[in-house]
């Protein structure tokens, strides 16, 4: 009987049963090239990468330097404002050593006719400004009477300069520490605190009477104002600056 062979089914391979197995018969056939008369398509571009950018390199940051302490002194006889003067600039609470007036005070210590003045200060008072970022003032309030003058000589170890604050109207009281800055060759400045917004005197008359030079700052200032102050402050720094400037170049 003739056997019928669909054409579908592949022909017997040469070459026995190794040949003819399922594995080569119905293998998949190798990679063909492109059809003649066609180019292969173009190979895809390489995925996308951002260019690498150099992080820079930041170095330490240098801290902020502290600004430069200044000591200035704030002098003058008793009860002529030296204690409300720091008080009313000072950015911190003033340290002030106030102690109540006695009987004992009587004949003694004169506060002036029109005060009110019930304190006294017996050591110091202590407060302190910030002008800017380079520059921070310490303020020393010393005692107005005599008797306490053996201190001033500490208080003003490593001072700048001087405030010396009058009362136009009792311009004897001032005397010895006008006389104590000149002696001891420290730059100071002479503020007259205007009480009530009033002068007893005029600025040229109270030159005249304090016998000071016109290298001496003399200024009218509101010891309760801050910023009357701080222009008073603002000169003694000034009048300090000028002197070391000047013996810079000498």
């Amino acid at each position: 009987m003739d056997s019928v062979r669909s054409p579908e089914w592949p022909a017997a391979a040469a070459g026995g049963p190794v040949a003819n197995s399922a594995a080569t018969r119905y293998a998949a056939p190798a990679a063909a090239g492109p059809p003649a008369g066609r180019t292969a398509p173009p190979a895809p571009p390489p995925p996308y990468r951002p260019p690498q950018v150099a992080v820079p390199t930041v170095g330490p940051v240098a801290a902020p330097r502290a600004p430069v302490p200044v000591k200035i002194l704030i002098a003058g006889g008793f009860g002529v404002g030296k204690t409300t003067t720091v008080g009313a600039i000072s950015e911190i609470a003033p340290l002030t050593t106030e102690a109540e007036m006695t009987s004992a005070g009587i004949g003694v210590d004169d506060p002036g006719a029109d005060s009110d003045k019930t304190t006294t200060t017996v050591a110091m008072d202590f407060g302190c400004v910030t002008i800017d970022r380079s520059l921070k003032l310490y303020l020393f309030g010393t005692p107005g009477q005599a008797r306490f003058g053996f201190m001033w000589d500490d208080l003003a170890r490593g001072a700048l300069g001087a405030l010396v604050v009058v009362d136009s109207a009792r311009l004897d009281d001032c005397y010895p520490a006008i006389d104590f800055f000149e002696r001891a060759g420290l730059p100071f400045a002479v503020g007259v605190n205007a009480f009530d917004g009033r002068l007893a005197l005029d600025l040229p008359s109270i030159r005249w009477a304090l016998a000071i030079g016109e290298h001496v700052p003399l200024v009218q200032f509101d010891a309760r104002d801050r910023l009357s102050v701080r222009d008073a402050l603002l000169v003694v720094l000034d009048r300090a600056l000028h002197r070391a400037t000047r013996e810079k170049g000498a």
